[in-house]
């Protein structure tokens, strides 16, 4: 009877163990797509958005210096309000719902939440 207890206890620990080794690998994958969101980001910020980003917002990452928008450093929306942002438009800003897609949208949010330093 204590053998068997003994093999079970060991076998969940095993799961146990594929598990959290299953999760630790998966994590430069996470990294990489992480990077890649923030470069489209990046990019979409400085030249791909029409009009882009960077002519009306500063943004010290960016290397933006716009005089138009609100300074980001300082404002530090999180992704959540520059998505919205970026779908309805806001005062000045025209809407990108035409021009980019929900993937662009959601890359472009998550890159300046994290340039400006939100606490998303």
């Amino acid at each position: 009877m204590k053998l068997n207890f003994l093999r079970l206890t060991a076998s969940r620990y095993t799961l146990a163990g594929l598990f959290c080794l299953a999760a630790f690998a998966a994590l430069p994958a996470r990294a990489a797509d992480d990077a890649d969101q923030l470069a489209l980001g990046k990019k979409l910020f400085m030249q791909t958005a029409v009009p882009a980003c960077a002519v009306c917002h500063t943004l010290k990452d960016a290397g933006a210096s716009g005089a138009v928008g609100p300074v980001l450093d300082e404002l530090k929306p999180d992704a959540l309000r520059v998505a919205k942002a970026l779908r309805n438009g806001i005062g000045q800003m025209p809407s990108y719902m035409a021009s980019l897609s929900e993937a662009q949208i959601l890359a472009l949010a998550h890159y300046v939440s994290k340039a400006s330093g939100a606490s998303n």
